[in-house]
């Protein structure tokens, strides 16, 4: 029996990252996943302040080589692998110099936003679905936790809409509570109208607020897990309109009722 494939896009993950629950959450997740018989792939930032020595990263040479067009501008992207402790699989690092070689993952140690966030943000979610095409590995559900991973639903639903290698993944975005304040700025938009991505495709996020953000993948999203207790209300209000599955916050039983959500989103898929 072939086993089903998930790919999870995420800012976070323990040990590398820890800034929010989420972290833990991923963690836990890939390893009961591994454990009922999932193909696990995790993508994440290569943020500066994750020890390549203490990881034990290293480059893919062959996943590597691949540039993202932001804006006209060429961004080279860098893909590294380390092994998840405790799990019998591999953590895949975006990188890029201008992007992620910086002391802090999202602001300055003043605590304020990096103000080319937006253009990070579209390098990560372009790359993570560049990279998953050079695996050649077509995953059956792409779960998303974090607004960073934010563009990945809109990319799937324009730019990759007709990729053989996406065309029956469930995109299924985790919603957390707002971890930022502020915005991702104006022209926030101009770096994602790329590659059959029309200005109007951006609108549903908005002003690119962190529920902005929240609300904009869920408008592409196949589904939604609410992940945490404290959900932006502006979210909330959003899903009320939104006919597709929605994972209510589970509680400290949340392992099983991720793994029985994916169960449930593969076998809607089989169906259709």
């Amino acid at each position: 029996m072939v086993k089903k494939r998930i790919l999870i896009v995420t800012q976070e993950l323990t040990p590398y990252v820890e800034a929010t629950e989420a972290a833990n959450i991923v963690r836990e997740l890939a390893g009961k996943a591994v454990e009922k018989g999932l193909d696990i792939r995790i993508l994440m930032p290569r943020f500066g302040s994750i020890n390549e020595r203490r990881h034990r990263l290293h480059e893919v040479v062959r996943l590597s080589g691949i540039n993202i067009i932001i804006e006209d501008d060429d961004y080279p992207l860098v893909i590294k692998v380390a092994s998840l402790p405790g799990v019998r699989m591999q953590v895949y690092f975006l990188d890029n110099e201008d992007f992620f070689r910086r002391d802090h993952a999202y602001q300055d140690e003043d605590g304020t936003l990096y103000e080319d966030n937006a253009a990070r943000m579209v390098f990560f979610c372009r790359g993570v679905l560049e990279t998953v095409k050079k695996f050649g590995w077509a995953p059956d559900i792409i779960h998303c936790h974090g607004w960073m991973s934010s563009f990945v639903p809109l990319f799937l639903r324009t730019a990759y809409a007709k990729d053989p290698i996406f065309e029956h993944g469930r995109i299924l975005y985790s919603v957390y509570k707002n971890d930022f304040e502020g915005a991702l700025g104006e022209n926030y938009a101009d770096k994602a109208t790329i590659n059959r991505v029309k200005s109007e495709d951006v609108t549903p996020y908005k002003t690119a607020s962190n529920a902005d953000l929240h609300i904009g993948a869920l408008h592409y999203s196949d589904a939604a897990i609410l992940a945490t207790e404290e959900i932006d209300p502006a979210v909330t209000e959003a899903l009320k309109e939104k006919d597709i599955p929605i994972l209510a916050y589970p509680g400290e039983d949340y392992l099983e009722a991720y793994t029985s959500f994916y169960s449930q989103l593969i076998e809607m898929e089989s169906e259709s």
